[in-house]
């Protein structure tokens, strides 16, 4: 992966206090200052200063000597924001909640966050009785269905840039293969991060970001076999994002490829 350590165009105070507020998750009832150093693995003493300086620019909020802090006003402005201005999200809303429910699986937007896949949006299936991720959940980008997708859709360029290994390359070939083949992808078992998830993904372009994102839908092995994947969950995955296009007017991510 890129170095950003030696970027002179790379602004590392900046890098650091995003990646404060990136540490948040949605079920979080406030964090400490431990529990936000744990997180970023930054030393306390820079994260006394970054909090300190997020409270004052809103973007956390801190109700004194020992309570938590917890995303301030600035933060939530800017949430929204972003969230309007990512109109295909609040397309899928119904039906990524109707798959979900249909399939029994978590079904889940995911974007590329350095080398990770982040969890944006999930639909929890009315009939869930098991502790599911939540959005701002993070995932690795080379050794999942997400990344899988995502790394296939990638432009050439694009790719390059994150100075991809040979085992990179390969598992970005098997997601472009298994694309191509039937419209939707499955980390080998021998590549995935965890074998406590099954997971089926289709990539979709999204032209806010520049790049693809994931759709997913994932699940106990026990609940999600692969047969069920293959034959059930991953056509109707794919079918969603296919209509997603045709509402939007985007041609299919790999077309975008190079």
């Amino acid at each position: 992966m890129t170095d950003q350590s030696t970027d002179r165009k790379f602004a590392n105070t900046l890098a650091r206090g995003l990646g404060v507020l990136r540490a948040f998750r949605a079920s979080d009832n406030g964090l400490t200052h431990a529990q936000i150093a744990e997180r970023t693995g930054l030393p306390k003493p820079t994260i006394s200063r970054l909090t300190y300086t997020l409270c004052e620019l809103g973007y956390l909020s801190h109700g004194g000597r020992n309570d938590r802090f917890r995303l301030g006003p600035a933060a939530i402005v800017l949430g929204s924001v972003a969230n309007q201005a990512v109109s295909f999200v609040d397309m899928v809303d119904e039906p990524m909640q109707q798959l979900a429910d249909e399939t029994g699986t978590l079904a889940l937007i995911a974007v590329r966050d350095g080398e990770r896949m982040m969890l944006v949006r999930t639909w929890r299936p009315a009939t869930a009785t098991t502790i599911w991720l939540e959005p701002g959940h993070r995932i690795p980008l080379a050794s999942s269905s997400s990344g899988m997708a995502f790394l296939a859709a990638l432009d050439g360029e694009r790719f390059e840039a994150m100075e991809p290994g040979d085992a990179m390359r390969a598992f970005r070939q098997e997601g472009y293969s298994q694309l191509v083949g039937r419209g939707f992808a499955i980390a080998p078992e021998e590549t995935r991060y965890a074998s406590t998830v099954n997971a089926v993904s289709v990539p979709y372009y999204a032209s806010e970001f520049g790049e693809s994102v994931a759709f997913t839908c994932g699940a106990l092995p026990a609940d999600l076999p692969r047969s069920r994947m293959a034959d059930e969950v991953g056509p109707a995955l794919h079918k969603l994002v296919q209509a997603l296009e045709h509402r939007t007017g985007r041609a299919p991510a790999l077309a975008r490829r190079g």
